[in-house]
């Protein structure tokens, strides 16, 4: 079947890929740098300045990612019905953009909330529409490694952001003005995002203008809804990141070794997401995605039984690699499922699995207050599950039953 959105072929290519592919990767390096500075010293501004529990603090984080999802698909189904990619994703960065003003005029607890809340309101809004952009300027043979250039890119700011907070901290202390003027330095790679993004020319897609929200879920493929169910499984493994931190300073790593943890592992990301891009797009992105959900079981079986600083260290780096793997090539193999509805199957992947942490990470730390162990080994025995359903569905396969369904 012929891509009906496919890429043109006249663009030169940089580095391999569609040069809009690197314009999308600096729009999203400028906003992460801007929203790592601040995420990087949240919790303790919030805390120790504004003066909040750390209950709240956990309260605030998981609206935060329940927001982040839940406009999802919504986002997504409206590019789909309209055709437009751009608008909408202007929308979402312009709407987080927005929501750091708030830290400038407001610095109490209600204010912090508010912000931490709406924006992540924008990410979850721009996400499926800027993917099913990508996917559409991107050759199918290197929509992989497109995929990945554009996660290093994205994820070098989350590099950069928190050396950046680092070095403010250091050189201006810690007190409340610093932090303003910490925010005022976010704010300026941010608007720059959105200049940069205004600059770029829309890759509209197909319209299916009559379609409401329920009639898309019903003609996406069969593919795409046999991968949901895998990838929903494999989310209720998917913890907070948090317990990796707690792993690691259980095995002797003081809290200022655990941010270059953090570092370390953001650099694995940077590093392997092109290269294992390219190997997605020569091996076969399913594979790709079933050798995601292997790495993920060895590395919590290794964080269970982990107990000197060098294998947390590797495990960190591991932990990297996967994340290039879940974060850029589930994308693309979406991509190549659908190849219509591209906003509307991202945005509604996003939503589910957003969905499916929340109660993954309760679950993770009901089993931590047992024993720190059992997280991780529960969570390695759902991706094997995961893992054993993928290959059992073969959602990279067409079926005899998706052409005559019963």
């Amino acid at each position: 079947m012929i891509d009906p959105m496919s890429p043109d072929d006249s663009a030169d290519k940089k580095f391999g890929v569609h040069p809009d592919v690197l314009k999308l990767g600096l729009v999203s390096f400028l906003t992460d740098l801007s929203s790592e500075i601040i995420f990087s010293v949240f919790a303790i501004f919030f805390t120790t300045i504004a003066g909040a529990s750390a209950a709240l603090l956990g309260t605030v984080e998981g609206l935060a990612d329940l927001s982040a999802s839940s406009l999802n698909y919504l986002a997504g189904w409206l590019s789909d019905r309209s055709g437009k990619r751009k608008v909408f994703a202007m929308a979402g960065y312009g709407f987080s953009t927005l929501a750091k003003v708030i830290l400038l005029i407001s610095s109490s607890v209600t204010g912090l909330s508010v912000f931490r809340v709406i924006e992540r309101l924008g990410k979850g809004f721009r996400g499926p529409p800027r993917d099913a952009w990508l996917s559409s300027v991107a050759d199918k043979d290197t929509r992989g490694y497109a995929f990945g250039v554009h996660k290093a890119l994205d994820k070098s700011g989350a590099v950069l952001g928190p050396l950046v907070a680092y070095g403010l901290l250091s050189w201006l202390g810690d007190g409340a003005s610093t932090f303003r003027i910490l925010f005022w330095v976010a704010l300026i790679p941010a608007l720059l995002s959105i200049v940069v993004l205004s600059l770029i020319k829309d890759q509209p897609g197909v319209q299916h203008q009559r379609e409401n929200m329920f009639e898309t879920w019903k003609t996406l493929s069969p593919e795409f809804k046999r991968y949901l169910v895998t990838a929903g499984i494999f989310s209720l493994a998917y913890f907070s990141f948090g317990f990796l931190l707690l792993r690691a300073h259980s095995v002797g790593f003081a809290v200022k070794d655990i941010v270059l943890l953090y570092a370390l592992f953001n650099i694995a990301f940077v590093v392997a997401a092109p290269l294992i891009g390219k190997l997605g797009d020569s091996m076969g992105r399913a594979r790709m995605i079933m050798l995601g959900y292997l790495i993920y079981l060895l590395m919590c079986l290794g964080f269970a039984l982990a107990t000197t600083q060098l294998e947390v260290i590797i495990l960190f780096v591991v932990y990297g690699v996967f994340y290039s793997i879940d974060e850029a090539q589930s994308k693309a193999f979406i991509a190549d499922l659908e190849l219509e509805r591209r906003g509307s199957a991202i945005g509604l992947y996003n939503f589910v699995t957003g969905l499916v942490y929340l109660p993954a990470s309760l679950i993770a730390g009901a089993l931590w207050l047992v024993h720190p162990a059992s997280a991780f080994l529960v969570a390695a025995c759902l991706a094997f599950t995961a893992l054993t359903v993928f290959v059992f569905l073969r959602p990279d396969r067409k079926r005899r039953s998706d052409a005559f369904p019963q």
